[in-house]
């Protein structure tokens, strides 16, 4: 489609990755894409048994690619009706109306699906995006927190003691449970550890089961670092609590939390914590200087942990639903 204002909006191709992951990490540079890493999320989506919903857009002004857009449906808190919508303008583009003009090709298209429910967001110190949602309907739903660890002058030394783990558990990277367990059994455990803690990790709708299909498509992530899953394992080879950190992409200095949970019988005996101590641990020896975490600022426990820790929070993700199922 090309305006009146001579922008084309269209739908994109495989050719577009690599300006669709330049637009969003200059939009977003907290959190870079690489074409790579963008391949590997469309490439899960698509693929996906769910039948997954995306479509994405591109516009270009003057032949340069200035926007993104995409309506999708994530695996892990999936509805038939209901969507995730994102619009992306780059900065020097932006308050020329495209951002408007992407919204209505997004609406147009969630009316077509019949969605019930659609999922966006911004963060707290874009006002002018958020404004921007509300005045589409969108009400607040929940935050999030992107927290950072700066580990230049992190001192292990202070929190000698806080790593041990009750008698019975031991703390080992998957790697070493692969050698311990084998490929098969030491993927089925992670699983069903992983499974169960995240079922109760704050979030906008109902956690989707997580299958072990799904789940072993987890370790075909560009952003992979296996040294960097750390687990809480009984001597019966069961997991039992999780702490993972992921590489980020374009930054080598940086690691990322992914998930850090307990299940349920196991809480509140400090699994938590240690795992958290032996992330940093692993963090320093690879020689990163930052780990960052996301957290629902609902989460008060895990909050705890990381301010505990000297986790820092930077602008909060306010996300934003518009209708309900």
């Amino acid at each position: 489609m090309t305006t009146a204002s001579g922008l084309v909006i269209r739908e994109t191709t495989d050719a577009d990755i690599p300006a669709m992951a330049r637009i969003m990490s200059e939009v977003n540079p907290a959190h870079q894409w690489t074409p790579e890493s963008l391949a590997h999320e469309i490439s899960f989506l698509q693929a996906h048994p769910l039948g997954l919903h995306l479509a994405q857009w591109i516009v270009e002004e003057a032949g340069e690619p200035v926007a993104t857009a995409a309506v999708l449906q994530f695996a892990g808190m999936y509805h038939q009706d209901r969507y995730h919508a994102e619009i992306m303008v780059l900065p020097a583009a932006e308050r020329h109306g495209i951002g408007t003009r992407l919204a209505d090709t997004v609406a147009a298209h969630l009316r077509g699906r019949g969605a019930r429910e659609v999922l966006a967001g911004a963060y707290e110190h874009q006002p002018h995006a958020l404004a921007f949602l509300a005045r589409r309907g969108f009400t607040e739903a929940m935050r999030f927190y992107d927290n950072v660890l700066e580990l230049t002058d992190f001192d292990l030394g202070q929190w000698a003691g806080h790593e041990r783990v009750p008698d019975g558990v031991r703390v080992l990277s998957y790697p070493q449970l692969e050698a311990e367990l084998g490929p098969d059994a030491a993927l089925h455990a992670f699983h069903a550890g992983f499974a169960e803690a995240r079922e109760d990790v704050p979030r906008t709708g109902d956690a989707t089961e997580l299958t072990l299909d799904d789940f072993r498509k987890r370790f075909e992530n560009p952003a992979l670092f296996p040294e960097g899953l750390l687990l809480a394992v009984t001597d019966m080879g069961e997991v039992v609590a999780v702490s993972e950190l992921w590489r980020a992409d374009g930054n080598a200095t940086r690691l990322n939390t992914g998930l850090t949970g307990t299940r349920r019988a196991w809480r509140r005996r400090g699994l938590a914590l240690a795992l958290k101590l032996a992330a940093i641990r692993v963090a320093l020896a690879a020689g990163v200087t930052e780990i960052w975490t996301g957290n629902a600022t609902t989460n008060a426990p895990m909050l705890a942990i990381n301010d505990r820790l000297g986790f820092r929070p930077r602008p909060a993700f306010v996300e934003m639903k518009w209708g309900g199922v």
